[in-house]
C-alpha cells in the first residue's frame, strides 16, 4: 500500500507518526459494502510516562496487549458505550499509539448514514461516531495489521493538510502536565474535526491538493 510502512520508520516519534496520519484514508470492507474516509485528527499517547495513557507506569493487561506488539496494529477500547480506535506506533517496549479521533467522509456515505442516522460531516467527527460510521468491531478488529484488513490505512489515495494545528488533547483532566501537552494534532480549519467551531471551519482551504480520483 505505497508508504504504508511509513510508521515503522525507526526515526519517526509517535507525535511524527500522529501529524503524519493526517490525510491517510481509513477503510472498512466489510459484505455490506466498503466505507472510509480522510484521517483529519489524532492524538498521541506516549507509555509508560504518559499518565492518560492506558499502559502508564508500566501496567500491562488483557485489554492493553496489542500496545506490546510490533507498530502498525490496531488498538480498541470501550468507553462510555463507544469504541475507540487506535494504531501502536512503536514496538514492544515502547508501547505507545495514536487514537484516530475524526474522518471526513469518503466512500460509502449512505451506508455510514444508515448506520449513524447522521448525515454529512457528522458522520464521522469523533472517535466513537467514526467507529460506528465504519463498523468497527473490536472482536474482529483489535490487534489487526493496518495494512490488510477488513479494517486498514489506504496510503495509495492520501493527502495532505495545508496546515496542521495542535492542542491539549480532549477529556483528558487531572494528569498533571499531561493534561495540557500539545498531544492533539488536526487539518487547521477542517469542519469534520471534533469540537470544530463553524467560525474557523473552511473545507475549502484543508487540503493542498485536489480531492483524488476514486
Amino acid at each position: 500500500m505505497g508508504e504504508a510502512t511509513f510508521f515503522k520508520d525507526p526515526n519517526l516519534t509517535t507525535i511524527d507518526i500522529a501529524q503524519d496520519l493526517l490525510g491517510c484514508l481509513l477503510v472498512s470492507d466489510l459484505a455490506e459494502g466498503r466505507t472510509a474516509g480522510w484521517i483529519v485528527e489524532t492524538e498521541a499517547y506516549l507509555g509508560h510516562n504518559d499518565r492518560a495513557a492506558h499502559v502508564y507506569g508500566g501496567k500491562r493487561t488483557a485489554r492493553t496487549e496489542a500496545f506490546y506488539h510490533e507498530a502498525g496494529i490496531f488498538y480498541i477500547y470501550n468507553i462510555h458505550g463507544q469504541l475507540c480506535l487506535n494504531m501502536i506506533t512503536q514496538s514492544p517496549s515502547i508501547p505507545q499509539g495514536v487514537l484516530i479521533r475524526a474522518l471526513e467522509p469518503a466512500q460509502g456515505l449512505d451506508l455510514m448514514t444508515e448506520r449513524r442516522q447522521k448525515t454529512g460531516l457528522e458522520l464521522a467527527n469523533g472517535p466513537g461516531k467514526l467507529c460506528q460510521a465504519l463498523a468497527v468491531d473490536k472482536e474482529r478488529d483489535y490487534g489487526t495489521s493496518v495494512e490488510e484488513g477488513p479494517l486498514y490505512i489506504d496510503l495509495d489515495q492520501r493527502r495532505y493538510p495545508r496546515r496542521i494545528a495542535s492542542s491539549a488533547r480532549i477529556g483528558i483532566p487531572n494528569k498533571g502536565d499531561w493534561t495540557d501537552k500539545h498531544l492533539r494534532f488536526y487539518v487547521e480549519g477542517h469542519p469534520a474535526v471534533s469540537k470544530m467551531p463553524k467560525r474557523q471551519s473552511n473545507l475549502a482551504q484543508a487540503w493542498k491538493e485536489e480531492l483524488p480520483n476514486n
